[in-house]
């Protein structure tokens, strides 16, 4: 069920910066970080509640107001994504435990409401099956619009990929925007973002940028500069770069060309010992995962 709340003084304080809280996530995995230092958040209402965590090959800020992260970070290299390449998607959906139940999603909210199960880290940037299952932990997941995650999103997020392997490395942030003088919100009081973004830093040539996206079915984009970014979502992504670099977007892949590349790709049709080796590896994994948590 769907359930749109008006939430005026709630949405006008995500987007007014008036005040820099430094993320406590930086203290615990600052090799995800571009110069070691994590998002800062700018805005007071936006950095209540909020819970960093750190995980293989990627981390989040978690907020448990919206219920969502409202950032992930990561750093791509061009090995990590040849290595991505080779792991098959699994889909193991948690509702991550280290979380406080009341302010943590839980994968009933998600039930019939309407949206995807968006990833902000993609299941496709993750370089070992370890890394991939915790992509899909709830801590990383947005409520989605579906056109949106299957079509534009998913080609920005090859095209992501096919840059950090050409240029050696880029850092990414991947976020959240909540605008407007309302905010729906799906079961359990999941906020929906009205916007996602995807900022992209290469410590190579210093140049930096972001896709700005609607969380509809548009598939409208823009790119933008790291000021106007931090100016929209009240997070600074990349706080060590210098001004000139943040004053300027960099020159981004069009989505639409992944995808035009995609529809030349050689397929791989699956075969029957594909379908029992991924599902023998989810049954494994899920009886870790029950183990770990019986025991802890």
């Amino acid at each position: 069920m769907l359930v749109r709340s008006r939430r005026g003084p709630f949405v006008a304080g995500l987007v007014l910066v008036v005040l820099t809280a430094p993320s406590r996530a930086q203290e615990t995995c600052p090799a995800l970080f571009a110069g070691g230092l994590a998002p800062v958040l700018t805005n007071a209402k936006l950095a209540a509640r909020t819970v960093p965590l750190c995980f293989e090959a990627f981390a989040v800020l978690h907020s448990g107001v919206t219920r969502t992260p409202l950032y992930s970070a990561e750093h791509l290299t061009r090995a990590s994504v040849a290595n991505a390449r080779t792991v098959a998607r699994d889909d193991a959906f948690h509702e991550e435990t280290r979380l406080p139940d009341a302010e943590r999603a839980s994968l009933e909210d998600y039930v019939r409401s309407g949206f995807d199960r968006g990833h902000l880290a993609p299941a496709g940037d993750m370089p070992t099956l370890s890394a991939q299952a915790e992509s899909f932990s709830l801590a990383n997941i947005v409520p989605q619009n579906r056109v949106l995650n299957r079509g534009l999103w998913a080609d920005i997020e090859e095209g992501t990929r096919r840059l950090a392997s050409r240029r050696g490395a880029l850092f990414v942030v991947t976020g959240v925007i909540f605008s407007g003088d309302s905010v729906q919100q799906i079961k359990g009081g999941v906020l929906v973002p009205t916007q996602l973004f995807k900022a992209l830093y290469d410590p190579a040539s210093g140049e930096a940028g972001a896709y700005l996206a609607r969380n509809d079915d548009s598939r409208d984009w823009r790119a933008v500069s790291i000021d106007d970014l931090t100016r929209e979502a009240g997070i600074d992504v990349f706080p060590s770069l210098p001004a000139a670099a943040r004053a300027s977007a960099m020159a981004l892949p069009d989505p639409r060309a992944a995808a035009r590349a995609d529809e030349h790709r050689p397929r791989h049709e699956p075969s029957w010992q594909d379908w029992l080796s991924r599902e023998l590896n989810r049954a494994v994994r899920k009886f870790l995962r029950d183990l770990l948590r019986s025991i802890f």
